[in-house]
């Protein structure tokens, strides 16, 4: 009766100690920026050339946490600003920055050359990667996917437009599932808090 009495009490122990564990894994993980996860209205998968001339896939970079950011290399202000921040960003996460991919993806590829890219991106960070569409269509397609807003302001000189866009980032974890919308200038460690949450989820 006794080794019944303990065969029971072992059954119910390990039962209890595993719907804990089911509650704690099922739990979500609270992020400081916007939790976009699940949501059936984007469509992050591209298919862009980086600055080097190699077409580049989404899923290209499985494995990694991967930060989208659309911009120009001519833009004066939010642009630069979101990079040097995302360098800081990578600072901060010592050894995990190696499992994060900054693509910075343009707007703007009549001026911007894959070697114009290949000198702006990488100059904040050797692991940032310049992404290009190479058609209208290409570009059309990615804005779209990300709900990205981006227009044109024409000047006096046809040549040196500005492009008023969306300043927000994304973020797609390891499995290729896009899960935050990033406010501009919502500081270094916030972000870099963020994205260690995800480098840590498998």
């Amino acid at each position: 009766m006794f080794k019944v009495a303990l065969t029971k009490n072992l059954i119910v122990g390990l039962c209890v100690l595993a719907l804990t564990c089911l509650s704690s894994c099922t739990q979500q993980v609270k992020f400081n920026n916007v939790d976009i996860s699940g949501s059936t209205s984007f469509s992050p998968a591209f298919e862009l050339q980086d600055h080097h001339g190699v077409v580049r896939h989404l899923d290209d970079f499985k494995g990694k946490v991967v930060v989208v950011f659309f911009g120009y290399t001519q833009c004066p202000d939010v642009c630069p600003t979101t990079m040097f921040e995302m360098k800081k960003v990578m600072e901060l996460m010592g050894k995990d920055a190696n499992q994060v991919q900054v693509a910075f993806i343009t707007l703007d590829p009549q001026r911007d050359t894959l070697e114009l890219l290949e000198k702006y991106v990488p100059s904040f960070d050797p692991r940032f990667l310049g992404l290009r569409p190479q058609t209208d269509q290409a570009l059309e397609q990615v804005v779209k996917g990300y709900k990205i807003f981006y227009q044109k302001v024409a000047s006096k000189d046809p040549q040196n437009y500005t492009i008023d866009h969306t300043a927000g980032s994304y973020v797609i974890d390891k499995k290729g599932q896009l899960r935050l919308f990033i406010k501009h200038n919502q500081g270094e460690q916030t972000l870099a808090d963020d994205l260690e949450k995800l480098v840590k989820i498998n």
